[in-house]
């Protein structure tokens, strides 16, 4: 890597202002998380794009909302607008675990170190800089903004909240990957367009106070959802707004939704289609140091960083439509790919990071296997309004095939500066089964061949996260007999290549449909398997997803019929330890909650044996 000066780094003080030759800043961007200048993390991508536009930019990271508000005072006020992200997750589930306990460390701050950021920091943050610059617009984003921009289940509260623009009283809300929006933003500031009037930009939401005030536009068709009042009176109409909502986000031609909140009206425009190409190797080859900012020396490692600086984003969004998972909701349901030159160019750039020893520990993405998989007829997907284009299952219409990511590692191999490359992405199993995947072709058991011999590191991870044919149904997952045949199929390769290698399974406990039966039956399952399972989790409802919206109502929102989640602490500690049922202390509860659901079959198999 070329020799870094503190110039490298875009400033974060009124010094870097100053040593820059700067009189002034046209945005400042605010962020809950740590300044890393490293395109997987939101604020600084932002900061790039506004860089590479001509303008001057500054992020202040972390700011301290305790005291005096300097650092909210320090730059002054931007030519612009000041931009606002909690950071790349949702700060409540950043805080607090599926029980609600405080965490006491912070992957995304210097030491893995908590208390850096408050609750809701979109909110915070931006309360303060309109007191202290009414004047001045502000701009949310970022995963907390985006997956609350309408009325949404807050787990934390227990409680409805309004969309996280009424509740900031920011002046525009750009919701999921923002690069297009934001671009758009400032061309039409920099033409002379007052900010007020900028409501006819895709992927982006404002307030008006009365009906009249709505912009008609012949370009999209609108529709409203029920009010936040409404939704507030009644779960079922908020079940109902959440299918809605769900199925535009999924479209590539998305209608203009609007919901009445405290009298005013909520307008997001629809999102703009998925990045081609051209645009996301724009995107990717910015002049990120990929580095944390250097005033983070000697303060302790960054575990966010930390995860993936020896890593390559290959492509972004994802079709597979799990109902616990909010990806689809922020970056799309949609595949947008990097060329081989461009990811290629990013491998040597991490090559040259002062402590690369010749071991890439990720090409990937959202899930490790979807690149360049779209649809073959274009047509149909502009028609299409499914969730998850592989459930239940995989749309004839999508190009599976593994050949271009079989080409990446082979390319990236090929490079004299990488010894190995390994895949720490999640791989989709269920796209490798060719009874499963009748598009794939030849090239679904040459992947397969290749990342099991060279590319997993002992490991592979991958997620049944259930083995209950109907939880698997209510999280868009496949049958977990499709575990089964791709554990053989594993241990088959790696046994004939003399490899000594493990597949990692992922599990939830207690998600909506999940009875205690149906765990006492994963354990069963999971033990048959030769299992004692390691990576395990429970159900932690998130803004934004189809299994919250069901945790919240009682009911699935596509067809309303009730559904059962476990709420208490009682019955979710009841669910999480039949993951455990081979540690002692378990053991007498296990007897005693199979004794009463009649399970003596799985009693025998878990404990009698």
């Amino acid at each position: 890597m070329d020799k870094l000066t503190k110039d490298s780094w875009l400033p974060t003080t009124a010094k870097e202002v100053k040593e820059r030759g700067w009189e002034y800043l046209d945005v400042i961007l605010f962020s809950g998380d740590a300044y890393i200048d490293h395109p997987s993390f939101g604020v600084p991508v932002i900061a790039r794009v506004l860089e590479n536009l001509g303008l001057r930019v500054a992020i202040v990271p972390q700011p301290n909302w305790r005291d005096d508000l300097r650092d909210f005072k320090k730059l002054g006020e931007p030519r612009l607008f000041f931009g606002v992200s909690a950071g790349v997750m949702d700060s409540m589930v950043n805080h607090y675990t599926a029980n609600r306990r405080l965490r006491s460390n912070d992957a995304y701050t210097p030491g893995n170190t908590s208390g850096f950021r408050p609750d809701y920091p979109t909110i915070v943050y931006t309360e303060i800089l309109k007191k202290l610059y009414p004047e001045v617009p502000v701009i949310i984003g970022g995963v907390e903004g985006s997956l609350r921009r309408f009325t949404h289940y807050d787990y934390w509260n227990d409680e409805l909240k309004k969309s996280m623009l009424c509740m900031s009283g920011a002046d525009m809300l750009v919701y999921g990957m923002g690069e297009k929006p934001i671009t758009q933003v400032v061309k039409l500031l920099q033409r002379g367009v007052p900010f007020e009037k900028l409501n006819t930009i895709p992927q982006t939401g404002y307030i008006v106070d009365s009906e009249e005030d709505i912009p008609e536009n012949k370009n999209w068709h609108t529709e409203y959802l029920a009010s936040h009042e409404d939704c507030i009176k009644d779960k079922i109409t908020f079940a109902r707004n959440f299918k809605m909502i769900e199925v535009e986000s999924n479209r590539i031609n998305q209608n203009r939704l609007i919901q009445k909140v405290d009298g005013k009206f909520l307008i997001m425009n629809p999102a703009y289609p998925f990045l081609e190409e051209k645009e996301m190797d724009a995107i990717y080859d910015l002049p990120y140091t990929r580095m944390p900012h250097y005033k983070y020396n000697n303060k302790g490692s960054i575990p966010a960083y930390e995860m993936i600086k020896h890593s390559v984003n290959v492509h972004r969004g994802c079709f597979g439509g799990c109902s616990f998972c909010t990806i689809s909701a922020h970056q799309g349901k949609f595949v947008s790919s990097r060329s081989k030159k461009s990811i290629l160019e990013e491998v040597k750039k991490v090559s040259k990071l002062p402590d690369f020893k010749g071991y890439l520990t990720d090409l990937g993405g959202p899930s490790a296997n979807m690149y360049k998989m779209k649809g073959i007829d274009f047509p149909m997907c502009e028609r299409c309004k499914r969730p998850s284009c592989i459930f239940p299952n995989i749309c004839t219409n999508l190009n599976t095939s593994h050949q271009p990511l079989h080409d990446i590692y082979e390319s990236v191999e090929q490079l004299p500066e990488i010894k190995k490359v390994t895949i720490g992405s999640g791989v989709r199993y269920d796209m490798l089964s060719k009874e499963r995947n009748k598009n794939g072709g030849e090239d679904l058991d040459r992947y397969l061949k290749r990342l099991v011999t060279k590319n997993v590191s002992g490991r592979l991870k991958i997620a049944p996260e259930h083995t209950s044919d109907d939880v698997l149904k209510i999280m868009r997952k496949p049958s977990f007999d499709l575990y089964d045949s791709f554990k053989k199929k594993f241990n088959k390769i790696s046994e004939e290549a003399g490899l000594n290698q493990q597949i990692i399974p992922y599990f939830i406990s207690s998600h909506p449909g999940s009875k205690e039966e149906d765990m006492a039956k994963l354990a069963s399952d999971t033990k048959s398997a030769g299992l004692q399972l390691e990576q395990v989790q429970g159900f932690t409802p998130t803004p934004m997803t189809n299994a919250t919206v069901m945790y919240y109502s009682g009911v699935n929102p596509y067809n309303l019929k009730p559904i059962y989640s476990a709420k208490s602490k009682q019955e979710k500690e009841r669910q999480h330890m039949f993951f455990f049922w081979y540690k002692p202390e378990f053991r007498n509860k296990i007897k005693s909650v199979l004794n009463k659901l009649g399970r003596q079959d799985i009693l025998n198999n878990l404990i009698n044996k």
